[in-house]
């Protein structure tokens, strides 16, 4: 137990403290505090009736909705290019790896403008899949579909990669002497170990997806009530200069991404007490 008249290696405890707070302060509380002010500058009214009108509701729902199905299928896509990526060696591998990314490095009004183009009923991608299946992508919820996964996928690869790169081959190759199928392994053995970096990996595709703009707005279509998702709303309100009501719609987004993100913690926390009282048992 270390207390303020011990001496640590690594000195300056005190001044990295106050500068970490600082910081966080800066970058984070001052910016939420500011945000808080600002919705409740407004009367309590205009605060519910922005946050609770019809057009706000569904696109609630679509944001929310979508991210999380893109987050979900970015999960699982994400951890096999993870798998991949790090146990196998092919041709064309870097690039491959360096391929993932993109979305980090490419504008998203780019990515929005270029998903456009393919997923149009003009587009190569979009108008074969309207001419054969007569699915239309641009313009729908399919289409922000499309877009969010485009962006959140970097997010599960990335977190996914150093967890596989550390998971030692000698457990695996004992399970399997010891009589275990390849799914036995994969399911005991290999999955719990990155569950762990998986939610994590989801929840930042999550946490991306829900605030996504610039590649959305392209391809959405920006129906009232179809297409239009929440971001879109906070700058039509700007736009009106109605900053309370822009604020209030952005605080319901953060308050029920802080619930959600909440939820997954308390999950993930049960998970790792469960898998630490399973291993003292054995």
């Amino acid at each position: 137990m270390f207390n303020r008249f011990t001496p640590r290696i690594m000195p300056g405890f005190g001044l990295s403290l106050g500068y970490t707070i600082f910081y966080l302060s800066l970058i984070v509380l001052i910016p939420f505090s500011a945000l808080f002010t600002k919705t409740f500058s407004a009367s309590w009214a205009h605060i519910w009736e922005s946050i609770s009108e019809p057009r706000v509701l569904a696109s609630y729902k679509l944001s929310f909705g979508v991210s999380f199905l893109a987050a979900l299928v970015n999960g699982f896509f994400g951890l096999i290019t993870a798998w991949v990526l790090a146990r196998y060696e092919f041709p064309g591998r870097r690039f491959v790896d360096a391929l993932v990314d993109l979305p980090f490095a490419l504008p998203t009004a780019v990515a929005g403008i270029a998903l456009t183009a393919l997923y149009s009923t003009n587009g190569p991608i979009g108008s074969f899949l309207f001419e054969h299946f007569n699915l239309r992508v641009a313009y729908t919820p399919l289409g922000i579909f499309v877009a969010l996964t485009f962006i959140g996928l970097p997010f599960v690869v990335r977190t996914l990669q150093p967890v596989i790169l550390d998971l030692h081959a000698d457990v695996e190759e004992a399970a399997a002497c010891l009589g275990a199928t390849r799914w036995q392994t994969f399911t005991r053995i290999i999955l719990p170990a990155l569950l762990p970096a998986l939610g994590t990996g989801i929840m930042l595709a999550f946490g991306r997806a829900v605030g996504e703009y610039g590649s959305v707005v392209f391809i959405a279509g920006n129906l009232p009530l179809k297409t239009e998702i929440t971001p879109l709303l906070i700058i039509t309100k700007l736009e009106q200069f109605d900053y309370s009501g822009a604020a209030a719609i952005g605080l319901a987004m953060l308050l029920a991404s802080f619930v959600i993100l909440l939820l997954v913690n308390l999950i993930q926390w049960w998970n790792d007490k469960r898998t630490a009282h399973d291993r003292e048992e054995n």
